[in-house]
């Protein structure tokens, strides 16, 4: 992960440090939330920072954390850390799925050079004035004449 990039992001307030957390960074998190009996299960899974973006209450399971109480609670906290939105299963379609910070965040889960280097202000400059659009159900429905 490109240094420089690291620091630029963690001057920047609206970014969570916690993306560039090691997996350590995480099993002492895991443990102070008040779970050191996973500590383990993040650390064998090997979750860091930028892994514990993907880990929400339907990926808990697999890491070995079943007690339905604890996903509840670790899946909150894990949104909360990250400044991502709670799932609204009542939202409308022609909303945006996610503000410009959620967006980066979900990018910055990918590895690769790329996204390594790729800062938050990179982001919000590349993406700037970009209006989302919903999909629109007919677009590739071709009828014959």
């Amino acid at each position: 992960m490109s240094r420089s990039s690291t620091i630029d992001d963690l001057k920047d307030d609206r970014v969570p440090s916690c993306l560039y957390w090691s997996e350590n960074d995480v099993a002492d998190w895991i443990e102070q939330l008040g779970f050191p009996c996973y500590r383990n299960c993040f650390l064998t899974n090997m979750v860091n920072g930028r892994k514990l973006i993907k880990v929400d209450a339907s990926a808990l399971p697999r890491l070995g954390i079943t007690d339905f109480d604890h996903i509840k609670l670790i899946a909150k906290s894990i949104r909360e850390m990250l400044n991502i939105e709670d799932p609204d299963w009542s939202r409308s379609i022609s909303r945006a799925p996610r503000n410009e910070l959620g967006m980066y965040i979900e990018c910055k889960s990918a590895t690769g050079e790329k996204m390594d280097n790729m800062t938050f202000k990179q982001f919000t400059l590349k993406h700037e004035g970009v209006i989302w659009q919903p999909p629109l159900a007919n677009m590739c429905l071709c009828l014959p004449h």
